[in-house]
């Protein structure tokens, strides 16, 4: 049976080892996490938690703030750049075999660079010596991922990260999988309410988003990896608090009914 997984996102207080506890108990499978961690120490001692649990620690999220610095002949798109050969390091410290990339931020980011192309190519080079995919993942930019998606056709650690939720509400009119969906390696599954740039991360059939057309694009993409979860209890505090009455237990256990019901609906 596929796989079904959640995003690693404690926010009730509870630690790491409970959260994978309770995500295991409610029939996830896989998670992945942020680069948050601070040291090689830290890192090894989240992927022993989560393993500890019988999870696949199977993705962590590339730093992406200030991304667009790395289109530019700068020091600071040079430390961009070093921030995202750290979390390959990370990745493979962990064995984690997945890390996913923003290749841009906003919605008018820079169009892409000679210096810009050579990092990701850098990048790219340096991920396959340390055998790490990259899955770069859907924003608001189509240019950035179609790039990326030419550049790399023929690198065996490069595909598509679909994020269905950003589409449903930073590229309306947009779908991405008919471009990309035979170069699909990880999902980001998350609801939201359709409105334009209201990024909530809701979980799956909370919000207004298309889940019979997404389940058919999954279904005839033939992506048979994990469906992972980017439902977020909290996804700005103070704006986006949709679980605030919730408890860490309710929304790993709602979460993963609705993640049962989409596989289902994926697979039959």
């Amino acid at each position: 049976m596929r796989k079904i997984g959640l995003y690693m996102k404690p926010y009730w207080g509870e630690t790491a080892d409970e959260y994978a506890r309770l995500m295991k108990q409610y029939g996830f499978d896989a998670t992945c996490t942020d680069s948050h961690v601070q040291t090689e120490k830290e890192q090894l001692a989240l992927a022993e938690t989560i393993a500890k649990h019988g999870l696949f620690y199977e993705s962590i999220h590339a730093p992406f703030n200030q991304i667009n610095d790395i289109w530019f002949d700068t020091a600071e798109g040079q430390q961009r750049l070093g921030e995202l050969k750290t979390a390959v390091d990370r990745c493979a410290l962990s064995n984690v075999p997945t890390m996913v990339v923003h290749l841009s931020g906003g919605f008018n980011p820079p169009a892409p660079t000679d210096l810009g192309r050579g990092r990701f190519v850098e990048l790219v080079e340096y991920a396959d010596r340390k055998n790490i995919s990259l899955a770069f993942e859907n924003l608001r930019s189509l240019a950035n991922l179609a790039w990326a998606m030419e550049e790399f056709h023929d690198a065996k650690n490069v595909g598509f990260c679909w994020d269905c939720g950003h589409e449903y509400c930073f590229t309306q009119e947009l779908h991405f999988m008919p471009l990309f969906g035979d170069r699909l390696i990880f999902t980001h599954i998350h609801d939201n309410t359709c409105e334009l740039d209201f990024d909530r991360h809701l979980i799956p059939f909370d919000g207004t988003m298309p889940f019979d057309f997404i389940a058919q694009q999954l279904r005839e993409s033939g992506y048979q990896g994990t469906l992972m979860s980017e439902s977020f209890p909290k996804f700005t505090p103070g704006k986006y608090d949709s679980y605030q009455n919730c408890t860490a237990e309710a929304f790993i256990r709602r979460t993963a009914d609705a993640m049962k019901k989409l596989r289902d609906m994926v697979d039959g």
